[in-house]
């Protein structure tokens, strides 16, 4: 069937362009190059440009340029969010500091009893003393009365000056979402959008601080532990498997309990020094763990459950599974990449 308007041949090397651009975007979209979407947008937009002129003869092939531009942009706000990320991340690689400290024997001396035989079973003695750190997660999350959906994420920690920056993506209701927390410079926030698009959480608040400072210190105990030594952290023997840890930052203090099992391990983390979103109240919040395993060295649970104790019971709202575990890279990592 012919067209019903004749084509010239500067507006057919045109079409052309359009079709090697769709073509450069399949390309760059199976090589995982994040330039697709920004291919992609011009690519549909020089091609609905030629099909409004030709309308008649190439109406049809709007449908699928609304799908392209559709997945495009959605995937352009998500690396431009992640890129948010990205930045506060290279900004903190660059400022630390690099350690090359040795953690020995006498440094575990003033530590309670069942936190330094844990010490000892992850391993900390002759490694180097942790600065920051990087972890990768796959799991599921819920909120209340909701359903489970799926995460991967990303989190740089930097001890020194505490600092915790955690990205992560979803599909919530089978809509992609991303979520980042950024607990910086004494200030802590939470952003979530839909699509990347919409925001459906944004949260900036002093409150939230001392939440995000319960969640740092959390990580340190469990992915970093080596980082227990540091002397911002008070500690208060209970019994042979229990102490009571109170860390201070920035004019702010947290407090936790920490229980160990015969083994050495730590089997959960318990505080009630943080606050939950949903309802901006603070509850008793704790995370066991569990299946240890030895990554980089070190002895580390690989599985963990954040727990909500509401007076009405317990509430399951989220399920780690650990990926992998890196130490020291600030100043000589490469660039972050967003799970």
């Amino acid at each position: 069937e012919q067209f019903t308007r004749d084509i010239s041949k500067p507006v057919g090397l045109l079409w052309l362009v359009s079709g090697l651009l769709f073509l450069v975007v399949v390309w760059l979209f199976f090589g995982k190059k994040e330039a697709w979407p920004l291919v992609a947008i011009i690519a549909v937009v020089l091609s609905q440009i030629l099909i409004l002129f030709y309308w008649q003869d190439a109406r049809f092939g709007t449908i699928a340029n609304v799908i392209i531009a559709g997945v495009a942009i959605t995937s352009y706000a998500t690396l431009a969010f992640a890129n948010t990320y990205r930045r506060d991340v290279r900004a903190s690689s660059s400022a630390a500091p690099v350690e090359t400290r040795v953690i020995r024997e006498e440094d575990l001396d003033h530590l309670p009893a069942p936190v330094e035989k844990y010490l000892r079973y992850v391993g900390v003695v002759g490694k180097t003393r942790v600065q920051d750190f990087r972890i990768v997660f796959e799991g599921d999350m819920r909120g209340r009365d909701q359903e489970w959906f799926p995460f991967t994420s990303e989190q740089f920690n930097f001890i020194p000056s505490p600092t915790r920056l955690f990205f992560m993506k979803a599909r919530v209701k089978g809509l992609p979402a991303a979520g980042y927390h950024r607990y910086k410079n004494g200030n802590a926030s939470m952003h979530v959008k839909v699509l990347s698009l919409f925001p459906v959480v944004h949260i900036d608040d002093p409150a939230l601080y001392a939440t995000e400072t319960v969640t740092f210190f959390n990580d340190l105990c469990l992915f970093a532990p080596a980082g227990l030594i540091d002397r911002r952290i008070t500690w208060e023997p209970i019994d042979p498997h229990t102490a009571r840890a109170t860390f201070t930052t920035r004019g702010t203090s947290i407090s936790a309990e920490l229980y160990f099992n015969d083994q050495g391990q730590l089997v959960n983390f318990v505080s009630e020094d943080r606050i939950a979103i949903d309802e901006m109240k603070t509850f008793p919040f704790s995370t066991p763990v569990k299946d240890y395993q030895k990554i980089n060295g070190l002895n580390l649970p690989t599985y963990g459950e954040a727990v909500w104790h509401y007076p009405d019971g317990a509430f399951v709202y989220g399920k780690f599974r650990l990926q992998s575990v890196d130490y020291n890279q600030g100043g000589g990592s490469d660039s972050p990449q967003a799970a």
